[in-house]
């Protein structure tokens, strides 16, 4: 590798670590590396060339040795989530299934807006030894592989044919996954012989560089027809998304909300925008939401959405607001800011705001309206203390995070994703602290919680050891993905995982129940594959892996073994069973479309299509 004449001789995969090393951020004023290394499962499409490029700076780019590829992917989500897109972590696949495990995981990143980057094997691009261990062949397009699957759930996608080219594509890369609109996944696929084909770089491509995310300010003609729709508002409201914590615009909200007296609801991906105790959190909205917000939306004549890209949990499949609702949106991505015929202030949040809030001038909500959203929240309140607390019924889901809120650090962190804990969690967490719980429902996706935990840890411990990471999880989840345990151990990065066993997929239960059907293969018990079921040893399995791990009985053991994981030093796994059928939240649900047979012999069945198409004349149709 001598350098000559303002070039350095590098093979493909040496130049994209290289270049890798030398990106950095500022971050409150510290420069940091962009890329806090990476989470890698080796094989013959990626170590003989990358990993021998990775091997010489493993102290600068720390490389995690993942168990599957599709749990790597969910862990460089959550890092890139806690560091709020300002970091990410590269994933390394092997060619063919190792690389097509990150499917899934790469699909997270894309619907969540999550830089990830993704430096895969593929074929030879001679094709001379074709066909090549794991390569699907198809007939009528030698080019056509694997990787090409990632094209659809990547923001940029690029196959590496010459070594020259990463010169142009490694910054497009970046520049994606650094941008506030266009975040997402980034995937270049590095073909077997090209990744160890050499090239004469330019030194300058290698120069330190340190990078800022770009903060667009907002159309002032926008911001003045934003600010006279709000000025006519008589009863306003605003919905705080994810990307009021990716702009970094948590005080720029709560200043805007304060000076004018508007009640905030928060989404699943906002959750922590705003302390639980603050008068103006009106508590989260939509499908998993609360009475309160709900309730203050049904009745909002003029509502702000602020970073969110109005998923049908938020909107109820939109009918949680009045037909004739006037919707502002302001996002930095002009594809969210429009939806559902929102006027539009395309910008970031952060700079946004201050400017809408000078174009309001003195105007505050009616004293009425505001009242109104903080009694409705006082309400909601008095209901989740009922809901958390335990006593002679059986253990719940709620009773557990009730537990956990009481004795958890403020600045602790909370994970979950998909089956019934998201609507759980969203519904009875109370905020502690701002950006302090993670709620994967972006993808909805099983899998997450163990591994995104995991990726949650790495960062945090970057930046608060001290505190810890605490993960809710399902039986079914569990059992879906949990080798993450194992990786905790390790790496050191102790995490706190709560195994809440419903005896299967209660929620999904619970939901073909609601639709008039009998629960089938749902739960273990009504599977009819199923002669003799038995219950996991959780326990057992999570100490296999080098956890600490205890099964409790009840929530008050609960809170005794959580005091005792909270003092460990390593990862505690802690075991409860909860009913599959009792202890739901049954309150805060606004309605949700699902598809329901028009025709049926069940009565049932009939009367559940009947009712659901009933509640779509509330339906806003895009207007």
């Amino acid at each position: 590798m001598a350098a000559t004449g303002g070039t350095i001789r590098l093979t493909t995969a040496q130049a994209i670590t290289r270049y890798l090393l030398n990106q950095f951020i500022e971050i409150d004023g510290v420069e940091t590396r962009i890329c806090g290394g990476g989470f890698g499962i080796f094989g013959h499409g990626n170590v003989p060339c990358l990993g021998e490029a990775l091997y010489p700076h493993r102290a600068e780019m720390p490389l995690y040795r993942g168990q599957n590829e599709q749990s790597m992917g969910f862990a460089a989500a959550a890092y890139a989530k806690y560091h709020l897109r300002r970091r990410f972590m590269f994933c390394t696949a092997s060619a063919g299934p190792g690389t097509a495990n990150l499917l899934t995981a790469s699909a997270l990143a894309h619907a969540n807006r999550l830089p990830m980057l993704m430096l895969c094997g593929d074929t030879f691009l001679t094709r001379l030894p074709d066909p090549v261990l794991q390569q699907l062949e198809h007939f009528g397009n030698p080019t056509l592989g694997v990787n090409d699957a990632f094209k659809a759930v990547t923001r940029f996608w690029d196959r590496i044919t010459h070594p020259a080219q990463v010169i142009q594509s490694l910054p497009a890369a970046l520049a994606t996954m650094l941008d506030p609109a266009d975040c997402g996944p980034a995937f270049l696929g590095l073909p077997q012989d090209v990744q160890g084909w050499a090239y004469d770089y330019p030194e300058e491509f290698f120069a330190r560089r340190v990078h800022r995310i770009r903060r667009q300010s907002p159309d002032m003609a926008e911001i003045a027809e934003a600010a006279e729709v709000l000025r006519s508002a008589a009863r306003p409201m605003i919905i705080a998304g994810g990307g009021v914590q990716y702009a970094q615009a948590v005080p720029e909200l709560t200043a805007f909300a304060e000076a004018h007296g508007i009640p905030v609801v928060e989404t699943i991906a906002g959750r922590a925008n705003l302390l639980a105790s603050h008068p103006l959190n009106i508590g989260p909205i939509g499908v998993t939401g609360s009475d309160c917000a709900n309730t203050i939306a049904e009745a909002a004549d003029v509502v702000l959405a602020v970073g969110t890209r109005l998923q049908d949990f938020t909107t109820g499949s939109w009918t949680a607001f009045a037909r004739d609702a006037r919707f502002i949106g302001l996002n930095v991505g002009r594809h969210d800011a429009m939806k559902h015929l929102s006027l539009p202030v395309v910008g970031c949040a952060k700079r946004a705001l201050p400017l809408l809030g000078a174009a309001l001038e003195d105007y505050r909500a009616p004293e009425g309206w505001t009242a109104q959203a903080r009694d409705e929240r006082a309400k909601w309140d008095a209901y989740v203390a009922q809901n958390v607390s335990h006593g002679n019924r059986p253990a719940s889901y709620a009773q557990a995070i009730g537990v956990v809120n009481a004795l958890c650090d403020p600045r602790d962190r909370v994970v979950t994703a998909a089956g019934g804990l998201p609507a759980e969690v969203t519904a009875n967490w109370r905020t502690l602290d701002i950006g302090t719980v993670d709620v994967e429902f972006g993808f909805s996706c099983m899998g997450y919680e163990i591994a995104g935990g995991w990726g949650a840890r790495i960062a945090q411990a970057e930046v608060e050891p001290e505190r810890d990471t605490i993960v809710f999880v399902g039986d079914g989840s569990y059992l879906l993905m949990n080798s993450d345990i194992y990786s905790s151990v390790l790496t050191d990065k102790k995490l706190i995982v709560l195994v809440l066993d419903n005896g299967g997929f209660a929620v999904i239960n619970k939901l073909q129940n609601n639709t008039g059907q009998p629960s089938f293969n749902n739960l273990i018990a009504d599977c009819p594959t199923v002669p003799a079921p038995f219950a996991v040893d959780f326990e057992s399995h999570a100490r296999a892996m080098g956890a600490e791990a205890v099964t409790v009985a009840n929530p008050a053991e609960l809170g005794d073994a959580f005091t005792r994981a909270k003092a460990a030093d390593r990862t505690t796994v802690i075991v409860m069973q909860v009913d599959a059928y009792e202890g739901w939240t049954t309150e805060g649900h606004a309605w949700w479309e699902v598809g329901t047979p028009e025709v049926s012999d069940s009565e049932s069945v009939r009367a559940k299509h009947a009712e659901i198409e009933a509640t779509r004349a509330r339906q806003r149709q895009g207007v």
